[in-house]
C-alpha cells in the first residue's frame, strides 16, 4: 500500500511508524498507558482497516483511522494528543 505525504510525495506505508507515532502521543497521556504490543496491534487494525478502503491513501485518513481505533479501545487522551501531535 502506498500513503501520500502532506507535501505531496508518495511512498510505501510503514506501520511501525504508525505504531511509534501512537507510542510518543500515549507517552503524555498520564492516566492510559499503551505497551508497544498494544500500540503495534492498534497500528495493525488500522492498516486492515484503510486496506479494505484505499490503494493509496493520505496521512489525513490514517490519522483520521488512528484517533477512531484509539477512541473504540477508550484510550480517549491519547487520541486527542495523537490528533494534536499529528496536526
Amino acid at each position: 500500500m502506498k500513503i501520500t505525504k502532506r507535501n505531496g510525495n508518495v511512498s510505501v506505508y510503514d506501520d511501525e511508524r504508525v505504531k511509534r507515532s501512537i507510542l510518543a502521543a500515549n507517552a503524555n497521556a498520564p492516566f492510559e498507558t499503551i505497551t508497544e504490543a498494544q500500540a503495534a496491534a492498534i497500528a495493525d487494525q488500522v492498516f486492515q482497516r484503510v486496506t479494505v478502503k484505499y490503494e493509496i491513501i493520505t496521512t489525513d485518513e490514517v490519522r483520521d483511522c488512528v484517533i477512531a481505533v484509539l477512541k473504540e479501545k477508550g484510550l480517549r487522551q491519547t487520541a486527542k494528543l495523537y490528533a494534536e501531535y499529528k496536526k
